[in-house]
């Protein structure tokens, strides 16, 4: 299944919706469309476009309200918003870009001109993801760095002083159930430390010739008593003959097996579905990890790669920025798509390169 760009269409004049339908789908584009400010406002909320493209006089609210709205909402403030509009005023294009809007088109307007103006848009907003992944690893980075130094060797001392407390403490003393839960939380910081130390170590990769099909069937293989215990149903779809790309297949392993766990850990208290499946597509290899779990609510599936966030279904927090670490050292991408209660897809894009 191709992930195509998704393009919303807002105009109350059908001609012109129906026109813009027929040629953008004829580029690739997955197109939708609304033909009031109201109905724009609910199809984004259902599901967020890669790009909107917006009439300024319409019914119930006109393109300027809407395009505020949009942009002082920051679940959608960066989705790109291309306005229409037969006025041709420089007012009025004043207007909607101090409103926020990106791109400004006057009707009637060349579609060459109004696709050409679409790529670039779409090519500034991929820039800009890319920028906020690179820095979302930088503070990974920096993290890493402050927790080694300030953390570990406190909690070291903490443990050790906690170990000798509980031991002279009587069997049955309350207090010495008060030390157990110490102990406990200090195990879970200790592994955590770990953890970052681990991230923070996959800098240095070992890049070997790799199968990817390989790597993700013992990504599997390591998690085979979590996947039973849970009742989960592994279906897998991989492609024949994968071309070998460079890769440190460990530390590649280890992102793989990330995603997968938190897939599982969605899909907990009831019997679910995972998806693995691998191809060739535009000149990367392509991993998608489906489940069936919970999904991911939109004001949470931003932060989901930030380091140490935590919510009830993905936490708390560092399987994903480490996956997400992972890939980028090997020049790849990782994106997801996700609905509440329906399920999540994680898709890994790796470049195709010569040995």
């Amino acid at each position: 299944m191709d992930t195509k760009t998704k393009i919303l269409i807002v105009d109350d004049t059908v001609d012109t919706v129906e026109l813009l339908r027929k040629r953008l789908r004829s580029e690739g584009y997955e197109t939708s469309e609304a033909y009031d400010g109201e109905e724009c406002l609910s199809k984004v909320e259902e599901g967020s476009p890669d790009l909107i493209i917006l009439d300024v006089m319409m019914p119930k609210l006109n393109g300027y309200e809407v395009c505020q709205r949009l942009k002082s909402d920051e679940n959608t403030k960066y989705i790109p918003v291309l306005m229409l509009t037969a006025k041709s005023e420089v007012r009025d294009k004043i207007r909607g870009l101090d409103i926020g809007a990106d791109d400004y088109l006057a009707k009637p307007f060349d579609y060459k001109e109004l696709s050409a103006r679409v790529r670039s848009l779409l090519k500034m907003k991929a820039a800009r993801e890319k920028m906020a992944e690179e820095e979302k690893s930088e503070a990974l980075d920096q993290m890493l760095d402050e927790v080694a130094h300030e953390v570990r060797n406190p909690l070291v001392s903490i443990g050790g002083f906690a170990r000798r407390v509980y031991d002279a403490l009587p069997e049955g003393s309350l207090n010495r159930k008060y030390m157990e839960m110490i102990l406990e939380d200090v195990a879970r910081l200790e592994n955590m430390v770990k953890q970052l130390i681990e991230i923070k170590s996959t800098s240095l990769l070992y890049m070997e010739p790799a199968d990817i099909n390989d790597v993700i069937m013992k990504a599997l293989d390591a998690l085979d008593q979590e996947l039973e215990e849970n009742a989960v149903n592994v279906e897998t779809e991989l492609m024949d003959n994968p071309p070998v790309i460079p890769a440190d297949k460990e530390q590649m392993q280890k992102a793989i097996a990330n995603i997968i766990k938190n897939a599982i850990e969605s899909m907990t208290g009831g019997a679910g579905v995972l998806r693995v499946a691998s191809r060739i597509s535009d000149n990367v290899i392509e991993i998608r990890i489906s489940d069936t779990g919970r999904g991911i609510s939109k004001d949470k599936i931003r932060h989901i790669f930030d380091p140490l966030f935590t919510s009830k279904i993905y936490g708390p927090g560092l399987g994903l920025p480490f996956a997400l670490k992972i890939i980028q050292d090997h020049r790849g991408t990782i994106s997801v798509e996700s609905e509440p209660e329906k399920g999540s897809t994680f898709t890994i894009r790796l470049p195709l390169r010569k040995l």
